[in-house]
């Protein structure tokens, strides 16, 4: 029959997720029955089906640790370590079905992956030694007090300790092994006595908590490192989207710059008849003379070749570390800013050549009004600069000074410090 089976499964491996109207698989009734040959067959078609929970919430380890069956136990554990905190709808565990039993080496076994499931508690509370005192199981209840890890006196929700349990019941027995490693009922525990028992629980205690803190701070590193990533990620978008911007208003500035020198108000000279000069020469702009056009000219020049020169460094240039980037989207930006300064002025000076001597005046409130929005704007990102500079030299004052407290103190501060940093370093460019 074994052969049979393990000749369907390789036809039809999709045999063996196939389950029943209360979700039960071939390996939960092969486990349940103990038969290990078909429990390890249908494990090496799937490993999966060990997780594949019943209606009411166990798996087949529950099932296999409830029956006592202890080769099926080991097989489970060994595909799946951490299957045996998986937890049914009443919130128990495989170990809160094996102390119901009668067979100590499940316990043993259960215990084998990760000791701390035994202070795992179902949804009334109760733990493994809970439950074995319940049942009355003397043999269970020894297993389980003869691990280090155990705590002897937790309590359940209903305030409880296995102790006073096995007083309810009237056990004798089981309480008098309980009194010997020091149990007691809730209310003893308000003022426990002093003993070497209870002092080495307490490092047990100690030592499980420190673990637990161990992998949360563990777990909170890759949450950090994640996030860190991401806000690199996202630092290099935005400069990479600065340097294309740039380079299209570099474009857009230069385009302007080099049009403006062909359409000059008063157009050119095209015949030597219309010459007003003798050394007047042909294509010759006809305000070329006025002190206007010299400083259109010189200022056009100068916002056409500065422009010119980011769009250069910008096509040309390919910088992947991510401080050289910033670097040289601060110089570029700079040197954007300069370019508009140069094509304002330009046309400011060629709004004196437009309107004519006898109304400057619209040229001075042009000029006026070009004044005041440039350096305004540039004022206030000066300002901006300036703000993140100085926010940044504190920042780091802190970040220095909180290295001598706690590590997760330590931790917490860099993390938003750098989050809030990189933050500034958007805008402050």
């Amino acid at each position: 029959m074994y052969d049979v089976l393990q000749e369907l499964l390789q036809a039809f491996p999709a045999l063996a997720m196939t389950t029943s109207s209360v979700n039960a698989t071939a390996l939960d009734t092969a486990a349940t029955q103990g038969h290990i040959g078909i429990v390890n067959l249908l494990l090496d078609t799937d490993a999966s089906l060990a997780r594949i929970a019943r209606s009411n919430g166990k798996t087949v380890l529950h099932s296999a640790a409830r029956m006592g069956h202890v080769e099926v136990v080991a097989s489970l554990l060994n595909k799946d370590p951490d299957i045996g905190f998986r937890t049914d709808r009443k919130g128990q565990t495989a170990l809160h079905m094996a102390s119901k039993g009668q067979n100590a080496e499940i316990l043993l076994e259960l215990l084998k992956p990760d000791v701390s499931v035994i202070h795992l508690e179902d949804n009334k509370g109760n733990r493994a030694l809970h439950v074995a005192t319940r049942k009355g199981n003397t043999i269970m209840v020894q297993t389980l007090i003869s691990i280090e890890e155990i705590d002897i006196n937790a309590v359940n929700k209903a305030g409880e300790t296995a102790f006073a349990i096995a007083e309810k019941q009237g056990n004798e027995e089981l309480v008098n092994i309980l009194r010997e490693v020091g149990g007691i009922t809730a209310k003893e525990q308000a003022n426990p006595p002093k003993s070497a028992k209870q002092l080495k629980q307490t490092v047990s205690d100690i030592k499980h908590d420190v673990q637990s803190q161990i992998k949360q701070t563990r777990q909170t590193k890759m949450h950090v490192h994640k996030i860190k990533k991401r806000i690199q990620k996202l630092h290099i978008g935005g400069l990479n989207n600065a340097i294309n911007s740039n380079t299209v208003v570099a474009v857009l500035i230069a385009t302007v710059a080099f049009a403006c020198i062909f359409t000059i108000p008063g157009n050119f000279l095209e015949s030597m008849d219309k010459a007003t000069e003798p050394d007047m020469t042909l294509g010759q702009a006809l305000v070329a003379s006025r002190p206007a056009f010299i400083i259109f000219l010189v200022f056009d020049s100068l916002a056409l070749f500065i422009s010119l020169a980011v769009v250069v460094v910008q096509t040309s240039l390919i910088v992947v570390e991510q401080k050289a980037k910033q670097k040289m989207v601060f110089v570029m930006n700079k040197l954007m800013w300069l370019a508009c300064l140069c094509i304002s002025a330009a046309f400011i000076a060629l709004t004196y050549v437009v309107v004519g001597r006898n109304d400057e005046w619209l040229a001075w409130c042009t000029m006026a009004i070009g004044t005041v929005i440039m350096l305004t704007t540039i004022g206030c990102m000066c300002y901006c600069i300036i703000s993140h500079r100085m926010e940044a030299q504190s920042m780091r004052r802190i970040r220095r000074s909180s290295m001598s407290q706690s590590w997760s103190i330590s931790v917490d501060s860099d993390t938003e410090l750098d989050m809030t940093s990189r933050n500034k370093t958007m805008y402050a460019l």
